[in-house]
């Protein structure tokens, strides 16, 4: 795969020290999953790394009932396995998951942008643009974690523009895992977005023309993946 791990020789506490729990009112069980959540899609939680519940508590200043409830949820989403008798790990990364993570992104985003190309609305083209925006300003500027960020917005604005209740629901534990492997494909450079810009391009421009050849656009970045391949793995504007 070429995973480069995070150099970062902080204890677990240093690291997570780094993220966010988020805005709003939230349990303690969501700030935990949020900070969790990013510090392992980010690779500051590495693959593999054991993430001991005593530890993640004094880290993060919390009991250990809401930091269990937080790994449940993690391991549910494919980010952690939990396993009996000796507790929680981050995933793994393999080829042939991110094969089949990818396969199954194709069958839920194909009808996802299909429906968001008959439904869109000017409001939804100027928020696609702004995040495509800031996407591009991001990589440019060498953001790493904003630019994956704005990637997100961008496309999961596609998504809901659907209608959609239940696809982008879907889309979003698979698009997680997917983005762990970006970030090690990334590796130290932000090269994979300025590669893919174009592509993004083309797939908004189809939704605003309310086009029908969605599919060409998508087909063309969802080539096969064959085991022991690289990770730059491609769906539907990716």
């Amino acid at each position: 795969m070429g995973y480069q791990p995070s150099e970062d020789d902080r204890d677990i506490g240093g690291r997570l020290a780094d993220f966010s729990e988020g805005s709003g009112h939230r349990t303690l069980a969501e700030k935990a999953f949020a900070m969790l959540h990013d510090a392992i899609i980010v690779g500051a939680l590495r693959p593999g790394e054991r993430l001991p519940i005593g530890d993640l508590a004094d880290a993060m200043h919390l009991s250990q009932m809401p930091i269990r409830e937080a790994l449940r949820r993690l391991d549910a989403d494919g980010l952690v396995e939990n396993i009996p008798h000796r507790g929680a790990s981050v995933a793994g990364l393999t080829v042939e998951d991110l094969v089949e993570v990818y396969d199954s992104r194709l069958l839920l985003e194909l009808p996802a942008i299909e429906g968001a190309a008959k439904n869109f609305t000017a409001e939804r083209e100027r928020e696609a643009e702004a995040s495509l925006a800031l996407l591009e300003q991001l990589t440019e500027r060498g953001e790493k974690t904003g630019a994956l960020n704005a990637h997100t917005s961008f496309h999961f604005g596609l998504y809901h523009a659907s209608g959609s209740r239940w696809l982008p629901r879907l889309i979003s534990p698979l698009w997680d895992n997917a983005e762990r492997y970006r970030v090690a494909a990334l590796g130290s450079t932000l090269g994979l977005f300025e590669s893919r810009a174009r592509e993004h391009r083309d797939l908004l421009a189809a939704c605003v023309a309310r086009s029908g050849s969605i599919r060409p656009a998508c087909g063309a970045n969802a080539g096969a993946v064959k085991p022991g391949g690289p990770p730059g793995l491609r769906t539907c504007g990716r």
